[in-house]
């Protein structure tokens, strides 16, 4: 594989947000709810369908709640942080892997959530524990890459399939650190050969989504938003402190669907506030009041891996490959 950059759009995606921010972000919103209703409506069929809940499509475990960024459409920036420190602990970490892999998970997996996963000291430790007890998993790691450099490039490169380094920036440029990376990735191939690693070219100021009406940069408490979400049916998401929240736009930490700490994991995945609250949710956001102001739709759950999930009869075979390596 290949180092790769990636700006969507390019210049012409770069200045629609620069000049007509909401007006890019909503009409890509629209787009995009419009594009996935029927492959949500067939997953969360098949999802009812099937006698025990089918396993989530990405495992997002976040190991410390904090990050090192100033993005101003994310509430989890150093400037807009209000969430207590959490740092998992390692017993509970450890647990949660083991019992990962006694459930036979082979979909994605990340330890990530709103955070930067290199300000958790024990992150590589992690990652080796992860690829040696889930050797089937497809893992991730996404940074803002602030923290990176080429020793630590090729220290958690062995134990991931992709790493994602999203270089979030005003100008449209690599940061000094990101580009001597790059260099080196380009200029050693061969140390790389096992990894996808992509760097995404981010507008720092960017409006984006309004994260359950939580974003900065684009907050929402009064329209209503009606179309249905996937998120509780395919993403699995737990906090530092053990609880499984809703999704990655409970910044806050608010929601709790099961807590890992005293419930497994296989049962926690199909507890009945999981059940009740994907039953409100499959007819629309605005029967969940914490969802009901909420237009997030993930740009990385690409609809051709719920598809493929499907086709092939559950299994992680095709949507493993699809959800996010797809070129």
């Amino acid at each position: 594989m290949s180092i790769r950059i990636h700006n969507f759009m390019g210049r012409l995606g770069w200045e629609l947000q620069k000049r007509v921010p909401n007006l890019s972000a909503n009409t890509y919103l629209k787009l995009q709810f419009a594009s996935r209703r029927k492959s949500q409506k067939n997953y969360i069929d098949f999802f009812y369908q099937t006698e025990e809940a089918p396993h989530p499509l990405v495992v997002n475990l976040e190991t410390i709640n904090r990050c090192n960024s100033t993005c101003a459409f994310c509430t989890a920036n150093k400037h807009a942080e209000k969430r207590p420190y959490k740092r998992m602990e390692d017993e509970l970490f450890y647990k949660i892997i083991d019992q990962l892999r006694d459930w036979n998970y082979k979909g994605h997996l990340t330890l990530y959530g709103n955070n930067e996963p290199w300000l958790d000291t024990r992150i590589v430790e992690f990652h080796k524990y992860c690829r040696e007890q889930l050797p089937d998993c497809f893992i991730f790691m996404s940074t803002n890459g602030l923290l990176l450099d080429i020793e630590k490039v090729k220290a958690i490169t062995p134990y991931v399939n992709q790493l994602i380094i999203n270089n979030y920036c005003l100008d449209m440029k690599l940061h000094k650190n990101v580009k001597e990376v790059y260099d080196y990735v380009k200029a050693h191939p061969e140390e790389f050969s096992n990894v996808d690693i992509l760097i995404q070219i981010r507008y720092m100021e960017a409006v984006l989504t309004n994260r359950a009406g939580s974003s900065p940069n684009k907050k929402n408490t009064t329209k209503i938003i009606t179309e249905t979400c996937l998120m509780p049916f395919t993403d699995m998401f737990i906090f530092p402190d053990g609880r499984m929240g809703i999704c990655c736009c409970d910044n806050f930490e608010v929601t709790t669907l099961a807590d890992l700490n005293t419930t497994p994991l296989k049962e926690a995945w199909n507890s009945e506030e999981y059940k009740r609250v994907r039953n409100l949710i499959k007819d629309g956001r605005q029967n969940y009041p914490f969802c009901k102001y909420c237009d997030f739709i993930d740009a990385g759950l690409r609809m051709d891996a719920v598809d493929d999930c499907i086709n092939n009869s559950g299994t992680m075979r095709g949507a493993r490959q699809s959800l996010f390596a797809k070129k």
